[in-house]
């Protein structure tokens, strides 16, 4: 499988300082999943009286983890809750073997914990197709329960990389009429990053005390925004998945209509998903598509989501080439509405082109000077109507051919 390369140009200078949560543990350990002298499982226990939430994959093809999730998520409990997660193996298209695998990590961490079954949450991220040597986990779960550690995600977040270049981490602090709320989340996701739900695997937690809907809510909602408007390579996993949890050890009473406590929500869920594109396999460049003036936000969508996922804009941003004409071709395929003579392209704040034609005050110079930064606005008016949508996505170097073409060896 590839190793993990040169660490993203595009990369934070270090993991940020997490702050812990109360009422949730991390542990993680080598269990040779796939990977040898590297961590690669890792397990976070929720105290009693935490919900979950989570959103994952819509692909036809998900995982026997995700399915498992899916059945579980929606359950009210009080009896906590933990999540285990390996990488190396995605225990994906591998038929009844891979429900197999769930139910036997699941009982093995049922019964170390002492929780049932239906609160222990899976995860499984790497190579699709073969099977889970789930043996080499369950091997590990006493392990792993014995060494839970409040200050642990750090490492957790190095356990769930696969081609990832660097641990993603994030947090924010709220203050509240009530108390202090914390929030903290990880992410691991480098390739075949196109959402359709949430994103590659990514967990958060609070100590704030949320119902199980209210926190549905904020999640499925603050998705749409910030997992679900990021590409890498416009393929969606089979593995994605997406789990929220939150403990109530604070003490402090939210809702879905806490204003303060939503927007540090979507803060932590932001911050992952640009992290998820700066670490895109083989990323020199951090691109914005925003797109206004469509006939409405899905067709705004559309158009940006054409242009982000377009190998020819995606290849010319990393050759460094102000090709206009390629941002054109995008809007041109994307299915919806657009008129050639309406449209105007910004790179950054230089007017490209407008009314059909490119602008008559634009110098190459300008342009190029543009896609020489590392990070790049790709901003479109359609001229048509009210609609708007940011993508986030990255360039297409040689690096991303290298890391898929080895990914198995």
């Amino acid at each position: 499988m590839a190793k993990i390369t040169t660490r993203s140009p595009l990369a934070p200078e270090k993991f940020p300082d997490l702050p812990a949560i109360a009422g949730v543990r991390f542990a993680s350990t080598e269990a040779g999943v796939r990977y040898a002298g590297r961590k690669d499982v890792m397990l976070a226990l929720l105290d009693p009286g935490s919900v979950m939430t989570g959103v994952f994959t819509r692909s036809a093809t998900r995982s026997a983890n995700v399915l498992d999730c899916q059945a579980k998520i929606g359950g009210d409990s009080d009896a906590g809750a933990a999540i285990i997660v390996n990488s190396g193996n995605s225990n994906a298209f591998t038929g009844r073997a891979g429900e197999g695998s769930v139910a036997a990590i699941c009982e093995k961490v049922a019964e170390v914990t002492g929780l049932s079954a239906d609160r222990v949450f899976t995860s499984s991220t790497g190579v699709i197709g073969e099977r889970l040597p789930h043996d080499r986990i369950t091997a590990k779960v006493e392990e792993l329960a014995g060494k839970l550690s409040a200050d642990g995600i750090e490492d957790a977040a190095m356990a769930i990389m696969t081609t990832d270049t660097f641990p993603k981490g994030a947090s924010q602090v709220v203050d509240l009429p009530g108390g202090t709320v914390k929030i903290a989340g990880i992410a691991k996701g480098s390739g075949m990053i196109a959402p359709d739900m949430a994103t590659m695997l990514v967990y958060i937690f609070t100590d704030a005390k949320i119902s199980r809907a209210d926190l549905q809510t904020l999640v499925s909602r603050i998705n749409d925004r910030s997992f679900n408007c990021i590409t890498v390579d416009s393929d969606t996993s089979t593995s994605d998945t997406l789990l929220c949890g939150a403990t109530g050890a604070s003490g402090v009473e939210v809702t879905a209509d806490t204003e303060a406590f939503a927007t540090a929500l979507e803060a932590v869920f932001m911050d992952l998903a640009h992290q998820v594109v700066r670490d895109g396999e083989g990323a020199t460049k951090f691109v914005t598509v925003n797109v206004t003036g469509a006939a409405n936000d899905q067709d705004a969508r559309t158009h940006a989501l054409a242009i982000a996922n377009s190998p020819l804009v995606k290849t010319a941003i990393a050759g460094e080439d102000p090709n206009w004409g390629r941002v054109v071709m995008a809007i041109g395929k994307s299915g919806a509405a657009a008129d050639r003579d309406l449209l105007s392209i910004r790179f950054g704040d230089v007017l490209v082109a407008e009314n059909g034609w490119v602008s008559p005050d634009y110098r190459e110079e300008q342009g190029a000077a543009q896609m020489k930064q590392p990070e790049i606005a790709l901003n479109v008016d359609i001229g048509l109507g009210e609609g708007t949508a940011t993508v986030w996505t990255c360039d297409l170097t040689h690096g991303y051919i290298s890391i898929n073409a080895d990914y198995r060896s």
